[in-house]
């Protein structure tokens, strides 16, 4: 059953939600988890550098590569339907992954691994837009939703590094059979199905064109930004962005697309994947340097590293409790705006930080963290509410491409910067003395200069510690400084395209009292009248369609079982 248009849910329906929560944390565990676990595997296996790059990396492509295809699949076939053979599916490629013999056996299982999770996200997100119809309560369920990623990535290192102290490797990938065995027992029962019967087959030009697009462009990116230029990663980019431009082009054409492009002429919908875009870019770089810096500059351990982070979680976790509670009182662009700023101006204060303290930098991150929720939380709620019903696991989809693309975008772009800065400072900085080999190491990358020291005799060791930290620390520096103008222009993206949204709930609330719930503004997008007497969820290119008893739109051929 789903809950009809305004009815407030119940507790199946908040259960229902802990259920959506397990593979949207597992999903930011995996990841994580096999940071700490590669070391051992790589020695059991026998995997060389480009296996064990790939064992890492193909998840990332294939969750990349799959969700847009995935998200428009859930809408068609039943998106409780996709959530539960992806699950199956998961948990049982974990299992493959766990007892693998060989390397080529385990990059096989991350591949499922990575197309069965690009099943789970949009899935979930857009089950949520059908249990949770209350405004005020689904703002609630996406900002508990988004808090589980934060989870994932903190307590992956923490989790695995107790793992492997106990149990062999392949024991980090059975952490997800429970949770799936889980879903697969209570989602039945707590989730409903939803679908459109009218909805088209699926387009194989638009899927291969998709994965053509996506794959090689994140594969290019990453490759350039671990390794610098080189024609074979430019190439895959360049492939990609023709393919994309045909897949766009297709998606115009056809009737039934796999993505329907014109969902970003609305503005709310443009400008909330902006302003996650933005914030991923620059959190995702951030924190990648955070844990650098922790671990080859500072000389922390992997888990030691993660409880670094522990206050970011602390604090990001709070920050979506209390997002959709101002998003009551005031309006979301205010919110995420003011959101924003705060972000700007830890990125400032981080510009002057010298690196002497960690807990200075620890304490930055968690602020940065807490002030970037709003952007996160409203952001994906605009997305899945902006659209109709029978798209919301395309919007879902697309809101987490948003993330993965911003966090691989971010390490390509800026911390390529990063490496930049670095090593022009520490080029000019290398202590005397020290052997040919060191010294190339050492002008390579932070890595690759904690790794030279470790080699060295004490003496020449300590020498290297103060311009290699000083030279990260100007990577660092920089990346703030060009983050924070980023975010400044993405915040006032938003405050000037969406500062006519009304606060969460208003316009329901007017709507009962016979009034148009938003004042001189009008324009809230959520079925009140704008100011040009308009239906407000066409201000900014959505139709508002009439609606049966039930919540589903009047004609469309959904059905909410």
């Amino acid at each position: 059953m789903t809950v009809g248009e305004g009815q407030r849910a119940g507790r199946k329906e908040w259960l229902g939600l802990v259920v959506l929560a397990l593979p949207t944390l597992l999903v930011a565990l995996d990841v994580f988890v096999l940071l700490l676990a590669l070391p051992h595997l790589a020695v059991d296996l026998q995997a060389d550098a480009t296996q064990q790059l790939w064992i890492m990396d193909v998840y990332g492509f294939m969750i990349v590569g799959f969700l847009v295809t995935m998200g428009t699949l859930g809408d068609r076939i039943g998106r409780r339907k996709l959530l539960l053979i992806g699950a199956a599916a998961f948990g049982a490629a974990s299992v493959l992954a766990a007892f693998s013999t060989s390397p080529g056996m385990l990059i096989t299982a991350r591949v499922l691994l990575g197309i069965a999770g690009a099943t789970l996200t949009p899935s979930t997100l857009s089950l949520i837009s059908v249990i949770f119809k209350d405004p005020k309560q689904r703002s609630v369920a996406i900002a508990v939703w988004a808090s589980v990623f934060p989870l994932g990535a903190i307590f992956g290192p923490i989790v695995g590094g107790v793992m492997l102290e106990h149990f062999w490797w392949g024991s980090v990938f059975l952490l997800g059979v429970p949770a799936m065995a889980i879903l697969l027992v209570a989602g039945p029962k707590l989730l409903p199905e939803f679908k459109s019967e009218n909805a088209g087959r699926l387009d194989p030009v638009s899927v291969l064109l998709n994965i053509g697009t996506s794959i090689p462009v994140i594969y290019g990116i990453k490759e350039l930004a671990r390794d610098g230029w080189a024609p074979l990663p430019a190439a895959a980019i360049v492939f990609g962005v023709v393919l994309g431009i045909s897949f766009v082009r297709r998606q115009r054409a056809l009737a039934e697309p796999l993505l329907d492009v014109g969902l970003f002429a609305h503005k709310r919908f443009s400008a909330a994947l902006v302003g996650m875009l933005a914030n991923s870019v620059v959190g995702g770089t951030v924190m990648f340097l955070l844990v650098q810096y922790f671990q080859s500059v500072r000389g922390f351990t992997p888990v030691e590293a993660a409880l670094g982070l522990m206050p970011s979680m602390v604090l990001a976790t709070m920050g979506f409790g209390i997002t959709p509670v101002l998003a009551r009182k005031f309006r979301p662009a205010y919110v995420v705006g003011g959101g924003l700023a705060g972000v700007v101006a830890i990125l400032i204060v981080m510009t002057q930080l010298d690196g002497s303290s960690p807990g200075l930098l620890i304490a930055c991150f968690a602020l940065f963290s807490f002030f970037g929720t709003p952007v996160v939380a409203l952001g994906t709620n605009l997305v899945v509410e902006v659209v109709p019903e029978e798209k919301a696991g395309s919007a879902g989809s697309m809101s987490q491409l948003g993330n993965e693309f911003g966090a691989a975008l971010g390490v390509a772009t800026l911390g390529t910067l990063a490496v930049a800065v670095y090593r022009g400072d520490i080029a000019d900085n290398v202590p005397a003395g020290l052997p040919a080999g060191t010294a190339e190491a050492v002008k390579d990358s932070v890595a690759a200069a904690s790794g030279a020291a470790s080699q060295l005799p004490e003496r020449l060791a300590d020498t290297l510690a103060d311009p290699v930290r000083e030279a990260f620390l100007g990577g660092l520096h920089t990346v703030a400084g060009v983050g924070a103008l980023i975010i400044t222009a993405a915040a006032v993206a938003f405050v000037v395209l969406l500062r006519h949204v009304p606060p969460i709930g208003a316009a329901e609330a007017a709507a009962g009292d016979g009034t148009d719930g938003d004042g001189a503004d009008g324009g809230d997008g959520t079925g009140t009248a704008d100011a040009e007497g308009t239906p407000a969820a066409a201000a900014d290119g959505a139709p508002a369609p009439a609606r049966e008893t039930d919540g589903t739109p009047a004609g469309s051929g959904i059905t909410a079982k």
